[in-house]
């Protein structure tokens, strides 16, 4: 028996949160059943801003900026499944471009997880207006078990 965990990180230690959860959970089953982790970084920013005198406007990334972000976020990744490999965990890579909570639920449909275990930076109020909720887009719109962790307050600050 095979099963599937997608675990969205985004560079930072709060996204990192939830990767203890999701080790401990695959120490505590059977040596039979066989669990795949699949590490997802979704690269959201295709722009950065020029600031010249007082005006500032958005540009867009050329091939050679957009390409040393994203090998970024893959290097990122190749650290921590190589942490999970250490531990006898068969790991997966991807890297998507685009709304991280839309990337999120399209990589678990596209590799047929069984569970999405992410963390949160545990915002409200205000700050979660301004910067919105991905864990809380991808509760409402997944179809799989999802595992929360929030991060500890002094991970956050």
């Amino acid at each position: 028996m095979q099963h599937k965990i997608l675990v969205p990180l985004d560079g930072s230690k709060v996204g990192e949160a939830a990767l203890p959860f999701v080790t401990k959970l695959i120490s505590m089953m059977s040596p039979e059943v066989k669990v795949e982790v699949t590490l997802l970084g979704v690269v959201t920013v295709l722009r950065h801003w020029v600031v010249a005198g007082g005006a500032s406007t958005p540009v867009s990334y050329t091939e050679e900026e957009f390409s040393s972000i994203r090998k970024g976020v893959a290097d990122n990744l190749e650290k921590t499944a190589a942490t999970l490999r250490q531990q006898s965990i068969t790991v997966n890579m991807r890297v998507s471009i685009g709304n991280a909570a839309e990337e999120i639920l399209k990589t678990a449909d596209e590799i047929q997880a069984d569970m999405i275990a992410m963390s949160t930076h545990g915002r409200s109020g205000l700050r979660r207006l301004a910067y919105g909720s991905v864990t809380d887009k991808v509760l409402h719109g997944a179809s799989i078990p999802i595992l929360v962790v929030r991060a500890p307050a002094d991970m956050v600050n």
